[in-house]
C-alpha cells in the first residue's frame, strides 16, 4: 500500500502569453491540462503502473490566473477502486511580485491504471497516515466548488 503522502504531487510554472486568453487571463483548458499531467503523476506513483485520464468531475474555477501569474499545482490520490485512482487537484496562483496567493481551480480525476497494451491492471489502496492526510481527504471528497 502507498501512502497518500507518497502520492502528494507538486508542479510550478509562470503562466506564458500563449497560455492566455484575450483578456490576459490563463485558458481554463491550459490549467486542466497541467491539472491533468499532474494528477497521472501522482496516480502513477500509487498504482506503479502508466495511467490514463478516465474522467474529470468538479472542474471548479474559483478566480482568474493572469498572464505572469504563477500556478502552483497539487495532487494526491484519495481514493482507489479495482483499477481505478481518485485524484485531487488544486491550483493556487501567486503575484510573483507581491507574493499574495489565492485558490483558483480545484477539479478530481478518475484514472485506470493500464499495463503496456492498454489493458486495466489491479492497483494497490492508499492509506491516510497523519492528520494532514486525513485533512486532505476531507477536503477531496467533500469540496464541490464552495
Amino acid at each position: 500500500m502507498t501512502s497518500l503522502k507518497e502520492s502528494v504531487v507538486n508542479r510550478r510554472e509562470r503562466i506564458q502569453p500563449p497560455q492566455t486568453n484575450n483578456y490576459g487571463n490563463a485558458h481554463g483548458g491550459e490549467l486542466v491540462k497541467i491539472m491533468d499531467e499532474v494528477a497521472a503523476i501522482s496516480a502513477m506513483r500509487v498504482a506503479e503502473s502508466p495511467c490514463v485520464t478516465a474522467r474529470i468531475s468538479e472542474v471548479n474555477f474559483h478566480t482568474p490566473v493572469q498572464e505572469g501569474d504563477v500556478v502552483g499545482v497539487e495532487a494526491f490520490v484519495y481514493q482507489t477502486g479495482e483499477t481505478s485512482l481518485d485524484v485531487y487537484t488544486r491550483v493556487e496562483r501567486e503575484d510573483p511580485v507581491k507574493g499574495v496567493r489565492e485558490e483558483a481551480t480545484t477539479a478530481r480525476f478518475t484514472t485506470v491504471a493500464v499495463d503496456e497494451d492498454g489493458n486495466p491492471v489491479s492497483t494497490e489502496d492508499v492509506y491516510v497516515e497523519t492528520s494532514v492526510g486525513e485533512g486532505k481527504c476531507g477536503v477531496a471528497r467533500r469540496d464541490k466548488g464552495s
